[in-house]
């Protein structure tokens, strides 16, 4: 197995990073088939496989937005108002992901990317492991 970790800036608001470009360059140099295991350690973000770039990306937020709000309703109460919701996100968007992976090439569909999902605005730097498992 082939491992890295990566570091993501994701900044102070909330965000649909597109990580596959990331996962296009640690498969450099593989060319056999295997998967993509990407892996967030952290409480409070995850991995989501899906359309950027056409709108799906804020509207993932927005669906995060009406199902977790950030208000007062959360038992869990440190950082920012609203914070608990951040920590309910992994149950619903997961921190992992993994991918079929074809002669080295990600097997995503026409429009798919992988994208780490943080709603996190107290929390700028995100870690994000790649794992490749050989097929």
């Amino acid at each position: 197995m082939r491992s890295e970790e990566i570091e993501i800036r994701t900044g102070t608001d909330e965000v649909v990073h597109d990580l596959t470009r990331a996962c296009e360059e640690f498969l450099q140099g593989v060319d056999g088939d295997g998967l993509l295991h990407v892996w967030v350690p952290h409480a409070t973000a995850g991995l989501a496989v899906l359309e950027t770039g056409a709108g799906s990306d804020e509207d993932l937020l927005s669906a995060l937005e009406t199902l977790l709000p950030r208000d007062g309703r959360w038992r869990h109460r440190h950082g920012t108002p609203g914070h608990g919701r951040d920590h309910v996100l992994p149950a619903l968007v997961p921190p992992y992901a993994t991918i079929p992976v074809l002669g080295g090439v990600l097997a995503l569909g026409t429009w798919q990317s992988v994208c780490l999902v943080d709603t996190n605005v107290d929390n700028p730097v995100r870690k994000v492991r790649l794992s490749f498992l050989a097929g």
